[in-house]
């Protein structure tokens, strides 16, 4: 059984696209970044959290051949500051005015739990963004679709026209690397069968 430890809609939409059958169990951790965490160990130490934390509950603790996937995303400006989630409004102009016009990184932590068996790993996608005028910040915000965004921002929402590239895992940025997903549940399945013929 595969069980995503996300509340995260975007990531049920593509784990499902993907034609996974899985269970949702969303883990509630604290998400700020440590002092001075490089963003991949953040993401990374994120990602394991929320698996080990779901693993570990009582539903699904008794059962090491359950696969906990856990997940998280950040945007990473080109001056290395981790944009998260924004605070309010005026976070989320912030961070709009950053990416305006630059390159950035989008990184996703991935980590599986089952049983004593662990994997995680990153995936890496640069996103380019063209420059956005005050006024189209304001409309953007005003959407609502910030909100709840790492970086502030949906590239599979309205802030599509302004991403004329990007370099790596499309589904990365919109939350979950599905081509990395898939080849760790390949790996940590064979060990899974390799334990239980042991």
């Amino acid at each position: 059984m595969l069980v995503l430890a996300s509340a995260s809609p975007r990531r049920r939409e593509l784990l499902a696209q993907a034609g996974f059958q899985f269970d949702v169990a969303a883990a509630h951790i604290n998400e700020d970044p440590r002092p001075e965490e490089a963003p991949v160990a953040y993401v990374t130490r994120l990602a394991r959290e929320k698996a080990e934390a779901i693993a570990k509950s009582p539903e699904y603790a008794p059962h090491p051949k359950t696969v906990v996937l856990g997940a998280d995303t950040t945007v990473v400006a080109p001056s290395g500051e981790i944009l998260a989630k924004p605070l309010d409004d005026a976070d989320a102009a912030r961070m709009l005015r950053t990416l305006s016009g630059v390159t950035h990184k989008v990184i996703t932590g991935v980590a599986l739990v089952a049983g004593d068996h662990t994997e995680v790993a990153a995936e890496v996608t640069y996103v380019t963004m063209r420059t956005l005028s005050d006024e189209e910040i304001s409309a953007y915000i005003r959407t609502g679709e910030p909100r709840d965004k790492a970086g502030s921002y949906a590239i599979q929402g309205q802030a599509a026209r302004w991403i004329p590239r990007i370099h790596g895992c499309y589904f990365n940025v919109v939350g979950l690397p599905l081509a990395l997903v898939t080849a760790m549940l390949e790996g940590i399945e064979a060990k899974i069968a390799q334990t239980a013929a042991e």
